[in-house]
């Protein structure tokens, strides 16, 4: 028997898990469990919060047993959950008539389905297949199963429309909102005119990259989206989008290493990668020879007397190294281009995702840098260009930063920079497990 598990509240962090993810415990979610001995999914109506999630290992409490008891309400715990980074959860709502897609969206979590008002009877019939919290569109009006008005829809496709659209209306909690032309603009309106509002603003979206741009605008996104689709592959995407969003929540564990060998090597292909976003010092990408250990490689944010700061900057190392990317993967610096994702990482284990705007490969003399950890006897190493402006972060001293970075051209024998441990095996950038030997 198969144990499937979905989350009846219907809303995931913007902000990621890697292979094991947790939920701060201040994060309320609705679990419900369903098992799997034919290709139906026979639910089982067992539905509780649950308050922590850890690696498929759950710390349940009982505070409800209907599945729509988790329909967003400012009384609602649920209502002001916050993700790992203090910001509110996401919520999303399905409005399909396709089963595939409800089936694959239960899986990934998102029990809460619209339909028309005509579509009851495919309501029910779902409701037999898996615990579902559906919603009835009603002309401008979203309606519980009991008739009780929900969301209210709004069309804007004009100024004057948008306009029209004022927090203090005394209509539904939750408001859904149908952009027909512009998109941007119009989303990032709403979110500064009820930013101080309790109403939950939706909008309704055909695809992931709509959704992402209505769940991102003006870095803080609406509250929540309704995916209107009827194909599988969004619900995909869109749970992939979480998921690495969600990754960002969790702290990276660093390791403290001591140099052990310096030594110049001469001239390689370097790779300069400039982000989308700015650095702070301490920050910098996860970078390395091995795939078992990568270097925290400082950014051009210091201020210098021989150039000026390019806090944007990481120049990483030779074409062959891994860099840390979304999902606990790794890619080669040569595959690095405008408009992938990397993962900037601080002295404390704080990541965040970053777009890469310019990658540069030029020939530069180039420095080898190995180190090794207490607990291992193996060597992990670098080469990064022979140049001031590289530099190696630092481990913290308890809670205090005493120094940020060391550029690898005052690199002793016996500094400590800080390292990332991981599994050495790797294919096309996915940890496995297997014999590997690197050296």
């Amino acid at each position: 028997m198969a144990l499937l598990s979905h989350i009846c509240i219907s809303h995931f962090s913007s902000i990621g898990p890697s292979s094991s993810f947790s939920v701060s415990p201040t994060t309320f979610l609705q679990l419900s469990w369903f098992s799997t001995d034919s290709p139906n999914l026979r639910a089982t109506n067992h539905c509780s919060n649950f308050n922590s999630l850890h690696s498929g290992k759950t710390l349940l409490q009982h505070r409800h047993n209907s599945p729509c008891s988790s329909m967003p309400s400012p009384s609602s715990p649920s209502w002001t959950s916050l993700d790992e980074s203090g910001k509110p959860s996401k919520r999303v709502w399905i409005w399909t008539s396709n089963k595939q897609v409800m089936t694959a969206a239960v899986e990934r979590g998102w029990n809460t389905f619209v339909f028309p008002s005509h579509h009851r009877q495919l309501a029910r019939e779902w409701s037999e297949i898996a615990v579902i919290c559906p919603l009835f569109v009603n002309e401008e009006e979203v309606l519980d199963e009991q008739n009780k008005r929900v969301a209210t829809i709004f069309d804007v496709s004009n100024p004057e429309e948008l306009e029209g659209l004022r927090p203090e209306d005394e209509h539904a909690e939750s408001i859904v909102v149908n952009l027909l032309d512009w998109q941007v603009i119009p989303a990032e309106n709403i979110i500064a005119a009820f930013q101080r509002s309790q109403k939950t603003v939706f909008a309704i979206s055909n695809n992931t990259s709509e959704a992402q741009l209505f769940l991102e605008a003006l870095e803080h996104g609406l509250d929540g989206i309704v995916m209107k689709i009827e194909d599988v592959e969004p619900v995909l995407e869109l749970k992939a989008y979480f998921d690495r969003r969600m990754e960002e929540s969790n702290l990276l564990s660093l390791t403290k290493a001591t140099v052990t060998h310096i030594q110049g090597t001469g001239m390689g292909d370097r790779v300069c990668v400039d982000l989308c976003s700015l650095m702070r010092p301490g920050e910098g990408l996860l970078v390395g020879s091995f795939a078992r250990g990568l270097f925290l490689v400082h950014s051009e944010c210091l201020e210098s007397n021989y150039i000026a700061s390019r806090p944007f900057r990481v120049n990483a190392g030779p074409v062959h190294a891994y860099v840390a990317v979304p999902g606990s993967r790794t890619s080669y610096l040569s595959e690095l281009k405008s408009g992938k994702e990397v993962i900037v990482v601080d002295q404390k284990g704080h990541q965040r995702i970053a777009i890469v705007g310019r990658v540069k490969i030029e020939s530069r003399p180039l420095i080898l840098v190995e180190a090794k950890i207490e607990s291992d006897t193996q060597t992990i190493s670098i080469l990064l260009q022979n140049a001031e402006t590289v530099a190696l972060v630092c481990p913290p001293q308890g809670n205090t930063v005493l120094k940020t970075a060391i550029p690898v051209t005052s690199l002793k024998v016996g500094d400590e920079i800080l390292l990332r441990v991981q599994g050495g095996a790797r294919h096309t950038g996915i940890e496995i497990q297997e014999f590997i030997v690197e050296k």
